[in-house]
């Protein structure tokens, strides 16, 4: 026979429970992203004080971190190892790095082993010249990049800029790449910003190529003047980008702003803190 404390213990559970579940249910349905940063953004400040800058950063909430050759090297005078424990330290992670591919090629790849980063990306063709037979020798050339890198655990993407995406004879160029390349090999980190200035839709690129975009450069745009800007200020549509995320098969996300109103630390808290009101993040 149940007694009234059986009943209230009872009643107590299911009160708890229906507490709990709406709680659960917002957790389940809360991002699990970390926020990313291009180091490109502060280029300056990582070149007078890299350790100083990435301290900074971690102080901002920014905990991924993508490096971009500079004239002080891959890692703006830092040796792999000692990027690697910087970031460690700091809660931070180095996740990718852009370089070119170049006659420092492999030195490259091994300084990314070494560092200890699962990306390496090409961040400029080796020519600009908007032909298909130019495109072609890129995609081979991306194809032999990556299998370089899958050698050492690393895997090789290249990042667009707007260029790519100029028409020859009704042929997009960017979609060379992605059709004479392996997509198990060769993947693409996006530049949302520069693919909506080009005026064309990243979303219609996820649809085509799903899987095939696991970074993002995470920036807003100035269309008219097709320069960046702080996040909400210019005509990216983030909010349906991350809708689409799944889509696109992205794992990491990088916030980049070339050009600033401010600082460029505080456009970046600015930014860092847009994505937290809008529960980005």
């Amino acid at each position: 026979m149940n007694t009234r404390r059986n009943f209230l213990k009872a009643s107590g559970t299911l009160a708890v429970g229906s507490i709990m579940l709406p709680q659960l249910s917002q957790a389940a349905k809360s991002p699990k992203r970390q926020v990313g940063l291009q180091l490109y953004t502060v280029r300056k400040e990582m070149l007078e004080d890299a350790a100083g800058t990435l301290q900074q950063l971690a102080s901002l909430g920014y905990k991924e971190i993508e490096s971009a050759k500079s004239e002080k090297g891959n890692y703006y005078g830092l040796q792999p190892k000692e990027i690697k424990k910087i970031t460690q330290d700091l809660g931070m992670r180095l996740i990718s790095g852009h370089v070119r591919i170049d006659n420092d090629w492999q030195r490259s790849v091994d300084a990314a082993a070494e560092a200890g980063q699962p990306y390496l990306i090409c961040s400029s063709m080796a020519s600009d010249a908007a032909t298909i037979e130019n495109y072609q020798r890129t995609a081979d050339q991306f194809t032999k990049a990556a299998e370089d890198c899958k050698k050492v655990n690393i895997v090789f993407g290249h990042h667009n800029h707007e260029s790519e995406f100029e028409k020859v004879d009704g042929q997009v160029l960017y979609d060379i790449l992605l059709e004479r390349t392996d997509p198990q090999l060769v993947k693409m980190e996006l530049d949302l910003g520069w693919v909506i200035a080009s005026g064309n839709d990243p979303l219609k690129y996820f649809n085509k190529y799903p899987g095939r975009f696991p970074l993002w450069h995470l920036k807003d745009m100035n269309l008219v003047k097709k320069q960046s800007t702080e996040f909400g200020k210019g005509g990216v549509n983030i909010a349906e980008m991350f809708k689409n995320e799944s889509k696109s098969g992205m794992k990491h996300f990088f916030v980049e702003q070339e050009e600033y109103t401010t600082t460029p630390m505080d456009a970046l808290k600015y930014n860092y803190d847009y994505l937290k009101k809008n529960k980005f993040i």
